[in-house]
């Protein structure tokens, strides 16, 4: 029986692809023990034990950039940390651990090699963060989301995907969704999304664009975030949503999509082939643009800086893609031939090559 201990957490960027993982080892591997090293204030402090895994927490080490008390205190505090989860692993006899960066990969990563025991490490970014850096020091195994990834020992697994995200059957779903967004008609549909806190950019140009929009024959599913006040201006064909639970049938029913470029939303649209037009949150390392330049690349989507997400944008270009069906079609081709739907399998195969390699 294996034990592993995937270490990751503070966003969904980072825990996402990490329950992904584990859903992916307990389906192949029954008898396996899974624990989650994470932080009790991030995101999977909720997540992992909603999701039936346990979870087991260090303090929050965030890196310090400056000078500083906390940059002061860091290395003494890592250390604490460090230990601690040299506990978890020689307590809990853990066989591996697989870290998707955040504050708790790094000392995880200290931990299994002080342990002797494999390191996997899986950067889900174009960019790779700090402690997955450290990670890919420390290994050869690490999986990567997008082709071209600046990160050592780098092998393409793809995002590890929700289930059933990845077993997307868009084809039989798409009546019930109609259904459930009340769609009407066979009216192709256009999503639109800014994540879960929507995107201030994207939700102003569609509140005065959205008349255009409905006017081409087209439904809008509209998520606006739930931490965004917006008004819905009470169109037919229009279908505002603060927050929608039903992504999978959202993802079915979209012929087009306008939406950030996080890197699970990209590796979804991909996978699933949905032509979409990205507009990259501005703020950051640019690394949501880096997220989508190999599927933009390949003609599978298009890319519209922030600040360029305007009225004029939507009325020229976006009207004309939601107008060419053809255009749709092909972006929709060379999604698909780039797109990867089982980047858990791939990743869950990865680890198992790092545990056969360490086996005497």
């Amino acid at each position: 029986m294996t034990t592993y201990l995937l270490a990751g957490g503070g966003t969904a960027g980072h825990v996402n692809p990490l329950l992904a993982t584990a859903d992916e080892l307990r389906r192949t591997e029954k008898s396996a023990t899974i624990i989650v090293l994470g932080t009790a204030e991030g995101l999977e402090s909720r997540l992992v034990p909603e999701s039936g895994y346990e979870l087991v927490t260090i303090a929050k080490l965030p890196f310090p950039r400056a000078l500083s008390v906390a940059a002061v205190t860091y290395p003494a505090r890592l250390a604490r940390a460090v230990r601690s989860v040299r506990s978890v692993i020689r307590n809990r006899k853990v066989d591996v651990v697989v870290g998707f960066g955040g504050y708790a990969s790094a000392p995880a990563y200290l931990a299994a090699r002080a342990e002797r025991i494999p390191i996997v490490v899986h950067e889900a970014n174009a960019i790779p963060g700090i402690a997955n850096k450290l990670g890919a020091a420390l290994t050869q195994f690490v999986g990567v989301t997008f082709v071209g990834t600046p990160i050592a020992h780098a092998t393409t697994v793809g995002m590890p995907l929700r289930r059933e995200v990845a077993t997307l059957d868009r084809d039989s779903l798409r009546d019930k969704a109609r259904k459930f967004f009340g769609i009407r008609g066979t009216n192709p549909v256009l999503l639109v999304t800014g994540g879960s806190t929507g995107a201030a950019r994207i939700n102003s140009t569609l509140a005065a664009t959205v008349a255009d929009l409905v006017g081409t024959g087209w439904d809008v599913i509209h998520t606006v975030g739930q931490s965004r006040e917006f008004t819905d201006p009470s169109i037919p064909g229009y279908h505002v949503w603060p927050y929608c639970d039903r992504m999978d049938l959202a993802l079915a029913v979209a012929d087009l999509v306008i939406a950030r470029a996080g890197s699970a939303t990209v590796s979804e649209l991909a996978g699933l082939g949905i032509p979409t037009v990205f507009v990259p949150y501005p703020v950051g390392n640019g690394e949501q643009a880096r997220n989508a330049a190999e599927l933009v690349s390949a003609g599978g989507a298009m890319l519209c800086l922030d600040a360029n997400f305007t009225p004029n944008f939507v009325r020229t270009t976006v009207l004309e893609l939601m107008s060419d069906a053809p255009a749709r079609r092909a972006m929709s081709q060379a999604s698909t031939s780039v797109g990867i739907r089982d980047g858990a399998s791939r990743l869950a195969a990865l680890i198992r090559s790092a545990i056969a390699q360490a086996t005497p």
